[in-house]
């Protein structure tokens, strides 16, 4: 009996972890996997050697027991370069999430409050929505040096009007509520009504849409670097390693294929998270599962 009155009391922590993981697959699976890429990011480059070491003698060297994933032209261990990309790939990603998600927000409460600042703001918003994001990146790159903190402002930029619409049809709809009407007619200030009614309710579908923010930002970021106008040429990070083997693609197809496999994996884990916090945070989903 004791046996059994210890499993029992133990079950109920195993039982809701396992039933949480059992309802948001997609949470637990995109999460854990990020956390994984993460990890490697942060740990990685204490274990692995110089990605910036030049082997001449050994270069384009297959995978195998002492290069894991080949080599580069240059005789580079293309597994230490990938693992330094993760880190450069996840920063920007995350950075672009909270700046253009901080800018959004803000931008969207007032938009979406106050009729006046709709007027203009949403008016450039529509602009910057209606030029290609990668090329309003690559024209504020060329203007400027390139340099990492430059490719996450010019990623940012083309993607706070996606934040600042998705704020404002949130702010739009709670405004219309009958107890906001009645808050306003009854005096209660509009910051106040702002922190405690209107922000709480716009968290849910921001984080959602933050999680797209972020994969598209990596996407972008590989796709200026394999164009030239991204981080400098040096700095190893997915898209520069794509871009360097491209060349050798047919004599050393691993340069490009491994890279590329990383970055797939890191938007995908990115979008599976995002489609579970959808799911979970959306009362009419929830409802279902």
């Amino acid at each position: 009996m004791a046996v059994i009155t210890d499993d029992l009391v133990l079950s109920p922590r195993r039982f809701s972890l396992w039933t949480a993981i059992r309802r948001n697959p997609t949470i637990a699976f995109g999460g854990i996997l990020l956390l994984a890429l993460i990890a490697v990011a942060v740990v990685g480059p204490s274990f692995v050697g110089d990605p910036f070491k030049l082997s001449p003698v050994n270069r384009l060297r297959p995978p195998s027991e002492r290069w894991w994933f080949g080599t580069d032209q240059f005789g580079r261990d293309v597994f230490t370069r990938t693992v330094y990309g993760a880190r450069v790939s996840l920063f920007v990603g995350l950075s672009v999430a909270a700046f253009s998600s901080l800018l959004g927000l803000a931008l969207g409460l007032l938009c979406g409050y106050f009729r006046r600042v709709d007027a203009i703001v949403m008016r450039i918003m529509d602009g910057l929505m209606a030029i290609p994001s990668i090329l309003l990146a690559i024209a504020l790159i060329t203007l400027t040096r390139p340099g990492l903190g430059i490719v996450i402002v010019a990623i940012v930029i083309p993607e706070v009007p996606r934040i600042v619409r998705v704020v404002r049809a949130v702010v739009l709809s709670i405004r219309s509520q009958p107890y906001i009407e009645s808050a306003i007619a009854g005096g209660t200030k509009n910051t106040k009504l702002l922190l405690r009614h209107v922000l709480p309710n716009a968290l849910a579908p921001l984080i959602v849409q933050s999680t797209y923010v972020c994969a598209s930002a990596m996407l972008i970021e590989a796709g200026l670097s394999f164009l030239g106008a991204g981080v400098p040429p040096e700095v190893p990070s997915w898209g520069n390693i794509i871009a360097q083997g491209r060349t050798f693609f047919q004599i050393a197809p691993w340069t490009i294929l491994i890279p590329g496999t990383f970055l797939a994996i890191t938007v995908l884990a990115v979008n599976l998270l995002g489609d579970g916090l959808r799911d979970r945070l959306d009362p009419r989903l929830a409802r279902r599962l």
